[in-house]
């Protein structure tokens, strides 16, 4: 038996790859599926079911085009309706893969149609779940997603809370946790950096499963404090219930160079928005007018899902050299196929050809330890929970995820400064601001990592005014 946890970083997403005997199960593909069928083909298996643990919200799987290439049956827990054809499984179906099972375990609450499936060895033994968002290492999944009429976000809580007692922690506790996404994804609250645990290990650190805990209790603690979704989710949703293109033909419509006529044609005659995915360090030193800044080095897919609200906008890439293709997959992944081409040459092309260029003023922290002296407004880009645990006591909590909220709060006139973590939040926010005319904008370098090593007065006491 083979069990392969296929990690994505930009989405904080775990697939799975099972092979038994010849028999391959695939659990919460990506949308690009060539990897899955040559693993398969390298260990001559042959790819027997595509098991999802819910329609996804916060990426395109890849359920469909896997099974158009491989035969292999999708299957999905019960209560799920697809446009296509698909296996909707009964509680506790039993299906078998080479000398192994996997049974379907309805888990709903995160979404209705949510389970988990519960893979028992050749000998009959329990061994692993694939949990899906269901449960996380350190948390469980939001429930708020999947409200339909008089359906609330507390009554999907009740479901998750009898789920995971009736179905999960019955389990024992060496049986081992395969989550779909751990610490980054926008499914959970708390979600650990770790991706793979047990159940005994969850009862034990988890704060969801505390055994003493209430159904009360745990409804209000698993809806306090949560965020609004970013507004792509319900388009994912979409998708992965209707289907959608095969991603390689995305990438041969999309990744078409452009000379800095047809570039500059196509900006000038379209609403495409023109996305500079270089470096956040080489982005400040230039860039084209009016660009957008979401670097790929970073959380690229899910921050682009949250800042460009919708999946068909046309998009006109400004990449590092051979980076084309692979931005365009990321761009697939939570649903935006709509790219009309890359410069060719990137950046640099463009800065030899002599025309307009842009450029993002960005100071150190020290600088900015001055400039709070002389009273210059400052804005934390970073989420609620970060901002709250510490910040620079006279900063505005303004989030990245909700940056059109606060577009008002913003001098006009005014120099002003932007920070985040690290500085990969704050020029996204930056390079947002200046595109809508905030001129007087000026990202702090290095974010509150460079701040914390200066005198900035700072605190770990909530201002609520800040918070909204």
């Amino acid at each position: 038996m083979i069990i392969e946890q296929i990690y994505t970083g930009c989405l904080a997403q775990g697939a799975y790859f099972i092979e038994s005997n010849g028999e391959v199960a695939i659990v919460d593909p990506l949308r690009e599926v060539q990897d899955y069928i040559d693993k398969a083909t390298k260990n001559n298996a042959k790819i027997k079911y595509i098991f999802e643990t819910h329609f996804h919200a916060d990426f395109v799987s890849g359920h469909v085009t896997l099974a158009e290439k491989t035969g292999a049956q999708i299957v999905y827990g019960p209560s799920a309706k697809t446009n296509f054809d698909a296996i909707i499984a009964q509680d506790n179906q039993i299906f078998k893969v080479g000398d192994i099972t996997i049974t379907v375990l309805h888990t709903p609450g995160h979404t209705m149609e949510s389970s988990c499936f519960l893979l028992k060895d050749k000998n009959g033994k329990d061994h692993a779940l694939f949990s899906g968002d269901t449960l996380f290492l350190g948390d469980v999944g939001r429930p708020d997603l999947a409200q339909k009429g008089k359906l609330t976000e507390k009554d999907l809580a009740g479901f998750l809370y009898d789920s995971l007692r009736n179905k999960v922690m019955t389990l024992a506790d060496d049986v081992i946790v395969y989550p779909a996404h751990g610490a980054g994804s926008a499914c959970g609250k708390n979600l650990s950096k770790e991706t793979v645990g047990t159940i005994g290990e969850q009862k034990k650190t988890n704060y969801a499963l505390r055994l003493d805990m209430t159904r009360t209790e745990f409804i209000t603690e698993v809806t306090d404090g949560l965020l609004p979704p970013p507004a792509y989710f319900p388009l994912n949703v979409k998708l992965n219930k209707e289907g959608y293109k095969d991603v390689d033909d995305v990438i041969k419509n999309s990744a078409k160079p452009l000379s800095i006529d047809e570039f500059e044609h196509i900006a000038n005659k379209t609403d495409a928005v023109i996305l500079d995915v270089r470096h956040q360090t080489e982005f400040v030193k230039g860039f084209i007018p009016q660009s957008i800044f979401i670097g790929i080095d970073g959380g690229f897919a899910p921050w682009v899902g949250a800042l460009i609200k919708d999946i068909n906008q046309p998009i006109l890439l400004v990449t590092p050299e051979n980076k084309e293709e692979d931005t365009i997959t990321r761009l697939s992944r939570v649903g935006f196929d709509n790219v009309l081409g890359y410069l060719a040459g990137s950046f640099e092309s463009w800065k030899k050809s002599g025309k307009e260029i842009d450029t993002l003023q960005s100071v150190s922290a020290d600088v900015l330890e001055q400039k709070i002296k002389e009273n210059n407004a400052v804005f934390d880009v970073r989420k609620p929970g970060e901002f709250i645990k510490e910040h620079i006591r006279v900063a505005e909590n303004t989030p990245l995820d909700f940056l059109n909220h606060h577009i008002s709060e913003f001098p006009k006139k005014e120099n002003f400064y932007v920070h985040c973590a690290g500085g990969y939040r704050s020029v996204i926010a930056a390079s947002i601001l200046k595109a809508r005319g905030f001129h007087n904008v000026i990202d702090v370098s290095g974010g509150y990592a460079a701040i914390r090593k200066t005198n900035i007065d700072r605190t770990d006491e909530v201002c609520p005014s800040t918070l909204k």
